[in-house]
C-alpha cells in the first residue's frame, strides 16, 4: 500500500510521517510530497520516496499520484489564497483515481463562528464534489501554538488578550498527526469526518495559573478590551492587517469556537490527549 502525504515537508507531515513509521509503515511505502527540496531530500535519506510537487500542475501532480492508495492532503498556504491550490490538488486525485482521500480541515469546518475556517469549508464541499471518497480530520487547536504566550508569563508574569473566558480545548499537535495516522493505516472511515480536540478545554486564566505552578513565579491573566488589545498590537509593530485579524480570531475564542470536547481525537488514537499543564512542561 503506497501511503502519499501532500505537505510532507512541514511540521504535521512530518509528525505524521514519524507516527506511521512507529504504526509499522515501511518507510519506502510512504510517498512524501511538497515544495522544500531540502527537507525531502532529508526524508528520502531515511528511506521515504520524495518528490517535489507543483499544485499550479495538476496533470504534474496526478502523474505523482498514480498508484497511490490513500493520499493525506495537509491544509496549505495563506488564508484566502489557498482554496485554488487545495482544489488543484483534489482535481488532481481524482485524475489520478486515488480511492481514499484525507483532509486536514477545521474543528466545525460547516458550521462554526470561526473565520478562520471558511477555507476549511471551501475545500471540504470541493472534496465532496470531486466524487473522491474521503475523511474529513476537523483538526482543532494546537497547544503549541501558545508557547509565545508561555515565554512572554515567563518573562513578564503576565499573559495579556480579549480571550477573556473563553476556553479552548486543544492538544499537541503530535496527536493531531496520531489520529491522521491511524485513519491512514486502518480500515473504516470513508465517508466519515472526525472533530479532533482536547479532552479538556482550558481558559487563559487557567492557563496563568498552570504557567505560574511550573515556573515558580507571579504570573496573571490581563484581560483586555478589543480596543486595547488592536492598540497593544500595533504597538508591537503588527501592521493593521494582521492586528485586526489577531483581535478578530480572538473574539471567535471567546465565544467559544475552539472549545468543544467531543472527543473523538481521543477515541481515535487509543488514549487520553495530553493534558495542558504535561505539554507546558515540555517548554521549561
Amino acid at each position: 500500500m503506497t501511503i502519499a502525504i501532500i505537505g510532507a515537508t512541514g511540521n504535521f507531515g512530518g509528525l505524521t510521517i514519524d507516527a506511521l513509521i512507529e504504526r509499522g509503515v515501511p518507510a519506502g511505502d510512504v510517498l512524501a510530497l511538497g515544495r522544500n527540496t531540502e527537507r525531502l531530500a532529508a526524508l528520502a535519506r531515511r528511506g521515504l520516496r520524495a518528490a517535489a510537487v507543483d499544485l499550479d500542475d495538476v496533470v504534474g501532480t496526478a502523474a505523482s499520484l498514480t498508484g497511490v492508495d490513500r493520499l493525506l492532503l495537509v491544509s496549505f498556504g495563506d488564508q484566502g489564497s489557498r482554496v485554488a491550490q487545495h482544489g488543484n490538488a483534489i482535481e488532481a486525485a481524482r485524475r489520478a483515481g486515488v480511492p481514499h482521500l484525507i483532509y486536514t480541515s477545521g474543528l466545525h469546518a460547516p458550521t462554526t463562528i470561526l473565520k478562520l475556517a471558511a477555507d476549511h469549508k471551501a475545500t471540504e464541499e470541493l472534496v465532496t464534489a470531486s466524487g473522491v471518497p474521503a475523511t474529513f480530520l476537523r483538526n482543532g487547536w494546537y497547544t503549541e501554538n501558545h508557547v509565545q504566550d508561555f515565554t512572554i508569563a515567563r518573562q513578564h508574569g503576565v499573559v495579556a488578550n480579549s480571550v477573556g473566558p473563553g476556553r479552548i480545548a486543544s492538544a499537541p499537535r503530535a496527536e493531531f498527526a496520531e489520529a491522521a495516522a491511524v485513519v491512514l493505516t486502518t480500515p473504516g472511515h470513508q465517508g466519515k469526518a472526525y472533530e479532533l480536540s482536547g479532552d479538556v478545554a482550558w481558559s487563559f486564566e487557567e492557563f496563568a495559573t498552570t504557567a505560574q505552578e511550573l515556573l515558580g513565579t507571579p504570573v496573571r491573566h490581563q484581560v483586555l478590551t478589543p480596543e486595547a488589545e488592536r492598540r497593544q498590537l500595533l504597538s508591537f509593530g503588527l501592521d493593521e492587517g494582521t492586528a485586526d485579524f489577531l483581535v478578530t480570531f480572538n473574539a471567535d475564542l471567546r465565544d467559544g469556537a475552539m472549545a468543544p470536547t467531543p472527543g473523538d481525537l481521543a477515541r481515535l488514537i487509543g488514549h487520553p490527549t495530553q493534558p495542558l499543564d504535561q505539554t507546558m512542561k515540555t517548554w521549561l
